[in-house]
């Protein structure tokens, strides 16, 4: 009953009532029955009903319990792998490639498509160096231990002379130079905040222009297609959660804390509204799955959408495509 429920839910976007679950159920129940069932649902937390509607709607548990019990998720079939697969041609760069992911997964779901991009589990601060110039402007160079070289603009309080500049990537090499990139950021915000009033000006601001950098560096850390998807949904299209979802999208910081947990997780992940800890993504559902190069997983790619999304045809297709960009950023190695 609870399938048949969701199934149709996630079909129409609109409360299941007792009349409609007996036609689709075909089952020989009266509709006494079925509401005994209901109330039986609802009772569990699998199902609610609208204040405005007679009719019943899933509750995150209720899908949740869909997810891992109820739904039965089979494989593409072998044509639409291979039209999969003709989208992620190696001959394309690797920029490309993840580009070329992220719309794939827009444009078959018909949901918002995002590609991590590929990094190296053990990556490591090599050093930092800071150009003057105009303004409070500074041009950072942060060096990593396998020789990638990313530069950025940042902004400081006031006006630093070379001298200073210079001090202040010396200090920062001597303090980070060795550690895991990843790990660096979370250190230089607990350092300002417990040290804020022991450090000296140079220290802080050296603190300050290096989060820039990695704060930077972590906002480009995936690409997104297909946010005005998420329009087309009813539960989604109120002005004030669109502007607080496309906040979030533009912002990065909690759809990159999802990510990141995807990263260390084992194939599938899927996070169904509030399970993400995140109140903006109440509404919406991640599923993702994590692609690898030489046997090593470098990042997750994954849909965005409503939690009443088609989880069934949804799964397979991100399954599919983190291993058609893994084998296509393989073959480029």
């Amino acid at each position: 009953m609870l399938k048949v429920l969701i199934d149709r839910y996630i079909r129409d976007g609109q409360p299941v009532g007792s009349r409609t679950l007996s036609r689709d159920a075909g089952l020989d129940l009266s509709p006494a029955t079925i509401r005994n069932v209901m109330s039986d649902l609802e009772e569990l937390g699998f199902i609610t009903s609208p204040h405005t509607s007679a009719g019943r709607v899933p509750t995150v548990a209720g899908y949740r319990f869909f997810v891992d019990t109820l739904l039965n998720v089979k494989p593409l079939d072998a044509k639409s792998v291979e039209q999969l697969r003709s989208e992620l041609g190696i001959e394309l760069a690797t920029s490309e490639l993840l580009e070329s992911a992220t719309g794939l997964l827009s444009g078959v779901t018909a949901l918002a498509g995002v590609v991590t991009l590929p990094r190296h589990e053990h990556a490591l601060f090599s050093r930092v160096e800071f150009l003057p110039l105009s303004d409070n402007r500074v041009l950072g160079i942060l060096v990593t231990s396998e020789g990638e070289v990313q530069n950025r603009m940042i902004m400081t309080e006031r006006a630093c002379s070379p001298a200073e500049l210079q001090q202040a990537s010396n200090y920062l090499n001597e303090l980070f130079a060795g550690k895991d990139l990843s790990a660096v950021r979370g250190t230089l915000l607990n350092e300002m905040q417990e040290a804020r009033s022991t450090m000296n000006r140079m220290m802080m601001t050296a603190m300050q222009m290096a989060d820039q950098i990695l704060e930077k560096n972590q906002s480009e850390d995936y690409i997104m297609a297909g946010q005005t998807n998420l329009m087309e949904f009813h539960e989604l299209c109120d002005i004030d959660k669109l502007r607080n979802l496309f906040d979030a999208f533009n912002k990065k910081r909690e759809i990159l804390s999802l990510l990141d947990q995807c990263v260390h997780g084992d194939g599938i992940q899927i996070f169904i509204g509030e399970e993400s800890g995140y109140q903006t993504l109440d509404e919406c559902s991640m599923v993702t799955a994590p692609y690898q190069v030489d046997g090593q997983i470098v990042g997750v790619l994954g849909v965005i959408g409503p939690t009443r999304m088609a989880y069934d045809r949804v799964i397979p297709i991100v399954d599919a495509t983190a291993r058609l960009l893994g084998a296509a950023l393989n073959q480029k190695e």
